[in-house]
């Protein structure tokens, strides 16, 4: 994982780009930045038609693809899966070095896009006026897109508000109230495993997605990036504190299930109930009702915790955008995709098919806020996830090498959930290990 990781980052330029000095090592037709497309000129492109190439893993796409082509009948759209998240970005990084086989269209997760942008692996989309756009999306996602700089790098496809799942026959059945505070989620920990010493209040392996996306709603803000290249890691501010000290008491009493997320003993423990709880993001129904069918009308929803009473903050978990790699073509066909898949008509064919929007649009309509889900016992859960999605802090920021210090949370953080090693002194370790290799690819860390 390590070196792969390693060769990862390297094949997208960042060496090329920051520690040798060289210039848009993404860019191959030394065109200047500040270029202006007008809609004129993607309506010319739509109707002279051409082919694009779209690398992606979202199942709503290909609905969204047929109908592009229908409503642009010159338009042929070929949409590849490459493989999910990390797999397509080796792929991706490994056409973007060899200068070849670059799609036109990339699904890129929000964390990843700061690597791409800053080696100059994505085009800017501030020339085709995707400014214009912020207002469409929720803050966590349209912060996450801008990378930390100017420009806006990809569009928004959906998102990951978070909120708080939990086994509503389980926690009525032991008498557990629906906890408000984290504080509060500790001690329904302990109510429910005294009571149940199999059942646990959630399941936590270690996990660097849920980690940051806790962090980031305690307030802490480990990450920072000034002038492309300048990088912060501190893992040492109040908001990581309140984290890691909370955390620790689950850690230390044994109160969470040490089950890796997505694996067949944790859907199994979702479905049949000892594992009570999941703070995650809103995209989590449609696979709890693939996954723990079993349980469907025991579950429901609820605002996540928080750190402070009365307190009304969130964070994302999850989500991925659209981008336009450097080195693609037809660029005007490729936005014009992008656009319509991410803030036209495609947005409500990849709801119909079961996405959750960035939009605020969408969020905020009646008809998507008042949708009963049976799997939560007829509760419109929307309103949760939309009210959420509108409580998440925008100052949110990845590393540049986001990928990279994903790869090695097991081996840093992680040994908080099999060792005696404490959670903050884990974190240290994870900051330490990923400050070395900042500065190992050009970057200065501090």
């Amino acid at each position: 994982m390590h070196k792969h990781s390693r060769r990862l980052l390297r094949s997208i330029g960042l060496v090329c780009a920051l520690a040798l000095g060289a210039t848009a090592c993404g860019d191959s037709d030394g065109e200047s930045s500040g270029k202006s497309v007008s809609e004129s000129d993607i309506k010319a492109a739509l109707e002279k038609g051409g082919e694009i190439t779209v690398w992606a893993w979202e199942p709503t796409l290909k609905k969204v693809a047929a109908d592009f082509e229908k409503a642009h009948p010159k338009v042929k759209v070929n949409l590849v899966n490459a493989g999910t998240n990390a797999d397509q970005y080796t792929a991706l990084s490994n056409a973007i070095s060899a200068k070849k086989g670059v799609p036109d269209v990339a699904q890129i997760e929000y964390y990843a896009i700061g690597q791409y942008a800053l080696s100059k692996g994505l085009t800017d989309l501030s020339e085709f006026g995707a400014g214009k756009l912020a207002a469409h999306y929720s803050p966590g996602p349209w912060s996450a897109v801008q990378s930390g700089t100017d420009g806006v790098y990809a569009l928004p496809m959906d998102s990951g508000p978070m909120a708080l799942f939990y086994n509503k026959k389980v926690f009525d059945k032991y008498g557990i109230e629906v906890p408000s505070t984290w504080d509060e989620y500790v001690e329904a920990a302990k109510k429910l495993h005294q009571a149940d010493p199999k059942a646990y209040i959630t399941a936590d392996a270690g996990d660097a997605g849920t980690t940051t996306s806790l962090l980031w709603q305690a307030g802490s803000r480990p990450y920072s990036v000034t002038g492309g290249t300048n990088v912060k890691v501190d893992f040492s501010d109040q908001g990581a504190t309140t984290y890691s000290d909370t955390w620790q008491k689950l850690l230390d009493d044994d109160l969470v299930a040490p089950i890796a997320a997505w694996s067949d003993e944790w859907f199994k423990g979702l479905a049949d109930g000892t594992i009570a709880s999941l703070a995650t993001g809103a995209w989590m129904p449609a696979n709890l009702e693939s996954g723990a069918k079993d349980a469907s009308g025991d579950w429901r929803v609820a605002p996540l915790p928080q750190w402070k009473e009365g307190g009304k903050s969130s964070a994302e978990n999850g989500g991925s955008s659209l981008a336009l790699p450097e080195l693609g073509k037809n660029e005007e066909l490729a936005y014009a995709f992008v656009e319509y898949a991410n803030s036209g008509k495609g947005v409500k064919t990849r709801l119909d098919e079961g996405a959750f929007p960035a939009t605020t649009e969408d969020l905020q309509s009646s008809t998507f806020q008042e949708t009963k889900f049976d799997y939560f016992g007829g509760q419109q859960a929307n309103k949760i996830f939309a009210e959420s999605a509108a409580d998440v802090a925008d100052d949110w920021s990845y590393l540049p090498f986001q990928v990279y210090a994903n790869s090695i949370f097991n081996d840093t953080v992680g040994k908080a959930y099999v060792s005696d090693t404490k959670l903050s002194d884990a974190l240290k370790s994870w900051q330490d290990a990923s400050i070395k290799y900042g500065k190992e690819q050009g970057f200065t860390v501090e």
